[in-house]
């Protein structure tokens, strides 16, 4: 974000400012994604409880403090032993500081009062701890959301906030976790990734939204709730240092694939790996479009949607009715990166390869994405069901079956070698792995099959 008036956490000489308005602006999308949820009451208020100090074991050793996570991301503050509330509906933002001891002056320091952590911290309003359960009863909530939810890189749960006289108020602990998992994308991949930026607006659909290529648009804005038996297309990619990545997975929300969503995924992973077996310097990015575009029609006909023979389907430009987008892109300091069409490439004004973003022949260090998708788009499929060319080798029964089925994009990023190419992406890509660690998580340690024997 750019400088910004106002207080700034900064230890001083070299070190960076970071203006506190930032976790305004976090504490911002927090509540524009909340107030989007459909389960959010009106009236709702955000309870997040802060991290405590403690000691070494038994003794009265103290342990550097640092700061509970999302407490942080949401607040910014330092200090241990606060909570912070913040209403959904007006974005108003409280902070509930220790009342220390009058001790605390002789042995830890100055004591400030709260209009000291309202100016530090550019917060509404700042009360003593315990205070906590009068001032949030004046403000008479329909609901306090506090923070509940499986880390799964460690399996621990987050600490839920809870303070005496929390009884007397309505909690839901479920809503919150999820939401602002989402909003922690982009911090997440500049803690720990160090990339401050996303490479693009990331596109997270489910259900039916899962074929909106580029979902998350101001019309379409990622604000569908997920739904048991959903199958999820998450299409995020972080930038580090201006180089960008570009990652798609679909997976299904409760872990397990259904037939139907096995057999498009396996029908999709079929052709990405059938790419990438051919990819090498010389290969038409074009012909890679074409074998991409045929595995679909092969295993949609094995599926039964289709009928007929693959090579006349291929003359009518069938794919295009399931795969309208081109098969990938280069990759670079932008996410679709420039140098597509050079001098004397020319664009193929064709179904689907139109919508290439290079026609170019690969040459070695190039980096592009390869994603194939399979998607059930109702506009598409009328209009080939309106064509007497296309629509003989649509079996409409079947395809009855897959209306609101949404997509499967896989999408990877490789480098060209001097004899292949080399896999930069390491995700769960097979159905078994995907179940296998949506079941297990990520705290037990797990080799996924990067494709290495490709690596050159």
């Amino acid at each position: 974000m750019a400088a910004a008036a106002g207080p700034s956490f900064w230890l001083g000489n070299e070190t960076l400012k970071v203006p506190v308005a930032l976790f305004a602006l976090n504490r911002r999308r927090l509540c524009d994604r909340l107030r989007q949820n459909k389960d959010v009451q009106k009236n709702s208020v955000v309870l997040l409880q802060g991290g405590e100090e403690t000691q070494r074991y038994c003794t009265d050793t103290g342990i550097v403090f640092r700061q509970e996570s999302y407490f942080h991301w949401t607040f910014g503050v330092t200090e241990a032993g606060c909570f912070g509330a913040v209403d959904v509906d007006t974005g108003r933002s409280m902070l509930f500081v220790p009342q220390l001891p009058e001790s605390y002056a002789v042995w830890m320091g100055k004591i400030h009062p709260p209009e000291f952590f309202k100016k530090k911290y550019a917060v509404d309003e700042v009360h003593y701890v315990n205070e906590i359960s009068s001032v949030l009863a004046s403000k008479k909530p329909a609901v306090l959301l506090t923070l509940r939810g499986v880390n799964t890189d460690s399996g621990n749960v987050s600490k839920e906030a809870s303070f005496e006289g929390i009884s007397q108020f309505n909690v839901n602990n479920k809503i919150l976790h999820p939401e602002i998992a989402e909003c922690l994308f982009q911090h997440y991949c500049y803690a720990r990734g160090g990339m401050r930026h996303t490479s693009y607006t990331c596109i997270c659909g489910s259900g039916e939204n899962s074929s909106v290529l580029h979902y998350g648009h101001a019309g379409a804005p990622n604000d569908r709730t997920i739904e048991d038996g959903d199958l999820c297309l998450f299409d995020m990619g972080g930038e580090y240092y201006c180089y960008g990545s570009d990652i798609t997975c679909t997976f299904p929300a409760n872990g397990k694939f259904t037939p139907d969503q096995r057999a498009i995924y396996e029908a999709v992973l079929k052709s990405s790996r059938a790419v990438m077996k051919a990819v090498k310097p010389g290969v038409a990015w074009p012909d890679m479009h074409r074998l991409a575009d045929r595995v679909h029609l092969e295993e949609l006909t094995k599926i039964g949607i289709l009928k007929g023979n693959v090579d006349d389907m291929v003359k009518v430009h069938l794919g295009a009715i399931f795969m309208p987008h081109g098969l990938g892109h280069l990759l670079g300091i932008d996410v679709h990166d420039v140098g597509g069409y050079p001098e004397g490439v020319e664009r193929i004004d064709l179904p689907g390869l139109r919508s290439l973003r290079t026609a170019r022949s690969l040459e070695q260090g190039m980096v592009l994405t390869i994603e194939p998708g399979i998607y059930f788009i109702d506009h598409l499929l009328d209009q080939a069901l309106r064509d007497p060319a296309q629509s003989c080798f649509i079996n409409n029964d079947v395809l009855q079956r897959f209306r609101g089925f949404g997509g499967v994009r896989i999408e990877d990023d490789i480098a060209v070698t001097a004899s292949g190419m080399e896999l930069l992406t390491c995700v769960p890509r097979t159905v078994e792995e995907i179940e296998a660690f949506m079941a297990e998580g990520q705290s037990s340690a797990k080799s996924f099959d990067c494709l290495s024997s490709q690596k050159q």
